[in-house]
């Protein structure tokens, strides 16, 4: 006699996708890349994602943060940008561009002194660009956009009591793709 199905105690979330290119900013170097010749001048990686999550419950849903630099004119790296996003939770495919941004320093003579050392404000802990706790006082500048593509994959969610179906149910490819994942 075959014993019967236990039921899951956890799900599954598997995204892949890629941090494809930026807009805006100068110049970045964490998969080496310059700016393209086109009208757009975009930075563009392709750089591959490929993640797998397992958990209990959606609390503290993961993000990916992106931290991006480049050489100032006396060849330094420094930071160009950060930013954040959550990872999309309906399954299907999605693309986010992210804002990017970079801390300032807070006085004119802390602005000179970083230019001359070349030592420009940045974070030591880049999970300070996930969390909101303390960002409120924190002087950014806005620093360009940074596009991410994902596809995303559930495996039970449904069966632990989270519904994340699309809400939009006019996209039948979606829905098909979504219903195709909870069945098997």
């Amino acid at each position: 006699m075959a014993a019967a199905a236990a039921s899951p105690t956890v799900f599954l979330l598997m995204v892949n996708g890629q941090i494809e290119s930026a807009q805006g900013l100068e110049e970045g170097i964490s998969q080496i890349t310059s700016k393209n010749r086109d009208a757009q001048q975009a930075l563009v990686w392709n750089f591959p994602i490929d993640i797998t999550f397992k958990s209990t419950n959606p609390s503290g849903w993961p993000q990916i943060v992106v931290s991006v630099y480049g050489p100032d004119l006396f060849g330094n790296d420094v930071v160009r940008g950060y930013g954040a996003v959550h990872v999309p939770f309906t399954p299907g495919s999605h693309r986010r561009t992210i804002p990017m941004f970079v801390p300032e320093s807070t006085s004119k003579l802390q602005k000179i002194t970083s230019w001359l050392m070349g030592r420009y404000p940045e974070f030591t802990d880049p999970k300070v660009v996930a969390q909101g706790e303390g960002r409120e006082v924190i002087m950014v500048r806005s620093q360009g956009f940074v596009t991410i593509s994902f596809n995303v994959v559930t495996k039970d969610m449904k069966k632990l009591g989270y519904d994340v179906s699309p809400s939009d149910m006019q996209n039948p490819s979606v829905v098909s793709l979504t219903d195709g994942i909870h069945n098997h």
